[in-house]
């Protein structure tokens, strides 16, 4: 374990504090990040997300694309949990929470935009950092892949019904061009790049030697996105600590009982932790990307609705870390 792996929990907490200093002391130098994007995906962002994935990409192999189907388990897990579960108990504790717990100290009308962010959250499962968690879990390349692209296939038709059901709604504008562009950031031209340095290559070990290599810079970029996704939203950590706060109560308490509900299914059914854990990460993981992008067409940029899911953003590493974290510790007891 190198330097960047053993203290990646420091380095994170560092990474989030220089984030809002310098959201709060050079917000012009943070507006110049956040102004580079294209369909409400940052492109900053999004090069240190490619950097993240790429190495992983190195490790797919399309040969044991075959034997995928003989591990069929991880894979219904994942489906289960992300359509099944997971946008339903998102709903149901964003309404808990603010409808009647947090009701004394927030207004009702913007109660209900906060559960609607959250609703978006819960409707969107990951595609792009799952590739960077199931790396940090020793997690199955190939494997992973194929979750995160039946996960997109089944996005495309079920992410606007779903909301539309939760929030009440029937006009959910989908932007297309966000979801599109983020398959192919994070998912098309890694793998792309992947497989063709898999081919220059040629040899198991070379590719091993290569990825060894590489990896630092994988942890290098999710240091820095975080840096960059906490300046983007300094100056509103500051200025609403309290909201902050509250709107992320219930995004913890999904992300941990969605993890336990995956991870605990695959124990039970014997899956091999190299697809456990990533099964049980993406689910738990959101594609905040899609969610902000859907929350500011709907209700707005300054809405509580694209709040709440700016906040999901901010929780989500940290959150994962833990998990990642636990699942490394307990890998011994699943099956080999």
């Amino acid at each position: 374990m190198n330097i960047f792996e053993k203290y990646l929990s420091l380095w994170i907490a560092m990474a989030m504090g220089a984030g809002i200093l310098l959201g709060n002391v050079a917000p012009s130098l943070v507006n110049a990040v956040a102004a580079a994007e294209v369909a409400s995906v940052n492109l900053v962002v999004a090069v240190l997300i490619w950097a993240m994935v790429y190495p992983m990409m190195v490790g797919v192999d399309p040969r044991s694309l075959k034997d995928v189907a003989k591990q069929p388990r991880g894979l219904m897990i994942t489906l289960v949990v992300n359509w099944l579960i997971k946008p339903f108990t998102m709903a149901a504790l964003a309404v808990l929470f603010f409808q009647y717990v947090f009701a004394p100290w927030i207004p009702p009308e913007d109660a209900m935009q906060y559960i609607a962010g959250l609703i978006l959250l819960g409707a969107a499962p990951c595609t792009a950092m799952v590739f960077v968690w199931s790396q940090l879990t020793r997690g199955d390349e190939t494997y992973t892949l194929l979750q995160v692209s039946v996960n997109d296939l089944i996005m495309v038709i079920a992410f606007a019904p779903i909301v539309a059901f939760l929030l009440g709604v029937t006009d959910i504008t989908v932007p297309w061009s966000t979801l599109v562009l983020s398959v192919l950031l994070f998912i098309a031209l890694p793998l792309a790049a992947g497989l063709i340095t898999r081919q220059r290559l040629g040899s198991e070990a070379a590719i091993e030697t290569f990825q060894a290599r590489v990896k630092p810079y994988s942890v290098v970029g999710l240091i820095v996105t975080v840096m960059i996704l906490f300046g983007l939203q300094g100056q509103v950590i500051v200025s609403k600590p309290f909201i902050i706060v509250l709107i992320a109560v219930p995004i913890i308490l999904q992300s941990y009982g969605i993890f336990a509900i995956a991870y605990a299914a695959a124990f039970a059914l014997k899956v091999p932790h190299r697809i456990a854990a990533p099964c049980a990460l993406i689910g738990t993981s959101n594609f905040f990307e899609l969610a902000v992008a859907v929350a500011i067409s709907l209700f707005g940029l300054n809405s509580g609705a694209a709040l709440a899911t700016v906040v999901g953003v901010l929780v989500e590493v940290p959150v994962m870390l833990t998990l990642v974290a636990f699942a490394n510790r307990t890998r011994a007891r699943f099956a080999p």
